[in-house]
């Protein structure tokens, strides 16, 4: 094996090590390694100065300030994998950051990188049989024992410096690019680097089987999957598509997830990291996902016209003690109705606690009011988001309803979490009063008669049998080729259906015919809310 040292880094330079070394540690960046024994192979970073600063301190203080405008995510359990993007940090980093910020503060032994390959073809998954990875904020080992047991399970996986090395194209930057974070993040790692050149549905297992055998029974172990979304379409297309990415992975439905990548229905170029990581973590006991967030470059650059999609999520194993409580006692939701006279109606079919108090419930219903006021007057709603922290400022899928004398003047929501809830309210209410395709737009003497409803929306769970749907309980969700349709719990509740009847109705809401769910190909998803209105 030889030692490649790219333009700009002596591996031999022994001058002021201590210096360095000092320097080094104070920065928490692990140092080169420095072997008597030169036969030793480091692969050279290939984008440093272009995905990101080149020069240690720089890199350093942009990963900290993009850290330090992010909010840690909470987690009800032990993280076992992230999905995050892997475009030029500017554009990407942001994002990316929120998944980082999740395992601040967590001790990893060993981190496994899974990354899509965008400079050579080939087949299969190589797994880098090197020394090292280089970055500027020092060399990250490799963990060449557990890199040789997860190679070994099958003819699809191989030791192999493919979508490693260098060539004609430049060198691979979706696994490099997740180094810098992971060298902030954690005091000490060693890392297996795997870049799939194939994403076929047999490399994933194969790939998910061999991280699950030989890393059972280890809590140690962080698995990261690389994946920007949807490329180069307008902003509302790319956004559209990137939803439904984000629905199958909150739905933790990997399978669809692979079938509509492959008929190109939806877009993510690490789309074999990002379902190899689902089944091995599955394998691993972690059942549970998080979309902590997505933006894309029309976010950063203004530029809407060609962009692209990124998200960061987290999955873990939910600790039972975390679970999403679940109140059976209509007296209960009347009660925390009640809480403080007069302030905040809270909907009987209400059925989930994600521990919103009742001033933060006052200030979401206020919120709503005041985005659509805002339009109405023409002036900007001026958010101050030191105002929503806490549960607020997290990511959460929510619908906003406007009623006048109990009929439906409009309502709109995002089915996923992504974006902080405060946020999503605020968005979502002024796309209630005036682009509800079903209603003209709201004026300002309808807005005196208002009445203004949030739905607050737990993730997804698909439906086994239908019989596990509870009215009262349960919103649904029901797909079919590229006919959708969601109703919230209450609509059940004011219709007065039963089980079969809300089924057929989220059929017909999805532009299909009655009885459609009990057709095979028709996926049902069930959810919950937290539902509170003005009184």
């Amino acid at each position: 094996m030889t030692l490649v040292i790219s333009h700009g880094y002596n591996f031999h330079m022994r001058l002021s090590i201590s210096m360095t070394l000092l320097i080094l540690v104070a920065l928490n960046i692990r140092a080169p390694l420095l072997e008597a024994d030169m036969d030793i192979e480091i692969r050279q970073p290939a984008v440093a100065g272009s995905f990101y600063p080149g020069e240690p301190s720089q890199l350093a203080k942009m990963i900290a300030e993009m850290l330090a405008k992010t909010e840690k995510p909470s987690i009800p359990g032990d993280i076992i994998g992230l999905i995050v993007p892997h475009a030029g940090y500017i554009y990407s980093g942001p994002v990316a950051a929120y998944a980082y910020k999740a395992i601040q503060g967590m001790e990893y032994s060993d981190v496994i990188v899974i990354a899509p390959c965008h400079v050579e073809a080939f087949a299969g998954a190589a797994v880098y049989p090197g020394d090292a990875y280089a970055t500027p904020l020092g060399d990250v080992e490799i963990n060449k024992e557990l890199s040789n047991k997860i190679a070994s399970y099958s003819n699809l996986i191989k030791l192999s410096d493919q979508g490693h090395r260098f060539n004609y194209r430049g060198g691979e930057h979706s696994l490099e690019v997740q180094l810098p974070f992971l060298q902030t993040m954690l005091k000490d790692f060693r890392l297996v680097a795997i870049v799939m050149g194939s994403q076929d549905m047999q490399t994933c297992k194969d790939l998910a089987e061999s991280i699950a055998k030989h890393c059972r029974n280890r809590n140690d172990i962080l698995i990261v999957a690389s994946s920007d979304l949807s490329h180069y379409h307008d902003y509302d297309t790319a956004v559209k598509l990137d939803n439904r990415v984000v629905e199958l992975v909150n739905n933790y439905d990997y399978n669809q997830l692979f079938e509509e990548i492959k008929q190109q229905k939806i877009e993510a170029c690490g789309g074999g990291p990002i379902i190899a990581l689902m089944m091995a973590a599955e394998k691993l006991g972690a059942g549970d996902i998080k979309v902590v967030n997505y933006a894309n470059s029309g976010d950063v650059t203004g530029d809407k016209s060609a962009v692209v999609g990124y998200l960061s999520a987290v999955i873990y194993k939910a600790d039972k003690s975390s679970k999403v409580h679940v109140i059976d006692e209509k007296s209960q939701s009347e009660d925390l109705g009640k809480e403080e006279s007069g302030s905040v109606e809270v909907d009987p079919a209400s059925t989930v606690d994600f521990g919103l108090s009742d001033k933060d419930k006052k200030a979401l219903l206020k919120l709503a009011r005041e985005a659509i006021l805002s339009v109405l007057e023409k002036h900007d709603l001026g958010l101050d988001k030191s105002r929503f922290t806490g549960v607020l400022a997290e990511n959460r899928g929510a619908f906003v309803t406007l009623t006048i004398g109990g009929n439906l003047r409009g309502c709109i929501g995002y089915t996923q979490a992504v974006k902080p809830l405060y946020e999503t309210i605020a968005e979502m209410a002024v796309q209630a009063a005036f682009h509800d395709p079903r209603f003209p737009p709201l004026t300002s003497e309808e807005l005196m008669k208002v009445r203004v409803e949030i739905s607050v929306l737990t993730p997804m769970t698909i439906v086994k049998d239908p019989n596990e749907v509870v009215v009262g309980r349960d919103g649904l969700y029901i797909t079919r080729g590229f006919n959708s349709g969601l109703l919230l719990p209450q609509v059940a509740v004011d219709y007065n259906w039963d089980r079969e009847t809300f089924l057929d109705q989220t059929c017909l809401k999805a532009g299909l015919p009655p009885g459609t769910w009990k057709k095979e190909g028709t996926q049902i998803y069930r959810f919950q809310a937290d539902i509170f209105k003005e009184e």
